[in-house]
């Protein structure tokens, strides 16, 4: 293996991916990783996404493979939103519902998944920013030092900013805003309540409605069903494997 040196270093360190990892992965000492029910949920959400593909191609809801793919991100994008504020809901309720000790010891590890949080909008607000301010028009390149920044600022929000939101949303869904720091019990939980939640915005926006009753139900439905029997079968995992409950990280 070749040497990297302090640049090749620095690149691995500072790269997006590589700060959203460290950004959105969780990261507690301790933390149950259990690769089995790791496993599944990347096989049900393989199997849930070509099911979907197979249904907007079959009924050509979509024009092309790039509308699939923005309908694809635009879906990732409002579940992120959606999770964003179910989140401090639910780990109020934990708070609320804790005994002292461990409502502390709780909100202390709260810290990084809020940070998550914060890092994700952050991220996809500096596009909204650089069109409002005028920064994509060059209204602050009126001489050499200004049209160098607004350059450096450009290419900074393409190619750093946007893999980081990108990869960003990507893995606060998957890891539901690392609340496995928090609790191992709290992912699971959290996913339940984000998939009835994104159901019932497909039931009130009318989502797939040129499709056929029966095909729109199992659409509609298929999605929270599945992912709560994993989620409950993960909990149940953790209570009879690991013994962890939620329960237990309340101290009830």
């Amino acid at each position: 293996m070749r040497p990297v040196g302090p640049i090749g270093r620095l690149f691995r360190t500072v790269n997006p991916i590589a700060v959203g990892r460290r950004v959105f992965k969780p990261s507690r000492p301790g933390r149950v990783d259990d690769a089995v029910v790791a496993r599944i949920q990347k096989i049900r959400t393989i199997v849930g996404l070509a099911a979907v593909l197979w249904v907007t191609l079959s009924y050509k809801l979509a024009q092309s493979a790039g509308d699939i793919a923005n309908d694809r991100f635009n879906q990732s994008w409002i579940s992120t939103l959606v999770l964003s504020v179910t989140f401090p809901v639910v780990v109020g309720l934990l708070l609320a519902s804790a005994r002292p000790a461990a409502r502390r010891e709780l909100l202390r590890r709260a810290a990084k998944p809020f940070g998550s949080i914060l890092a994700i909008i952050a991220g996809v607000a500096v596009f909204p920013a650089f069109v409002l301010t005028g920064v994509v028009e060059g209204r602050f390149a009126t001489n050499p030092p200004m049209t160098v920044i607004t350059y450096v600022a450009t290419l900074f929000t393409l190619f750093w900013v946007f893999p980081f939101v990108i990869y960003g949303i990507g893995m606060s869904l998957v890891h539901v805003f690392r609340t496995a720091d928090i609790h191992e019990t709290v992912p699971p939980l959290l996913t339940m309540t984000l998939v009835w939640e994104m159901a019932f915005i497909d039931l009130l926006t009318g989502a797939y409605e040129t499709l056929p009753g029966p095909v729109r139900i199992v659409l509609m439905l298929g999605a929270p069903l599945s992912v709560t029997a994993v989620a409950l079968w993960e909990m149940r995992r953790l209570r009879v494997n690991y013994g962890l409950t939620l329960r237990g990280a309340l101290m009830r």
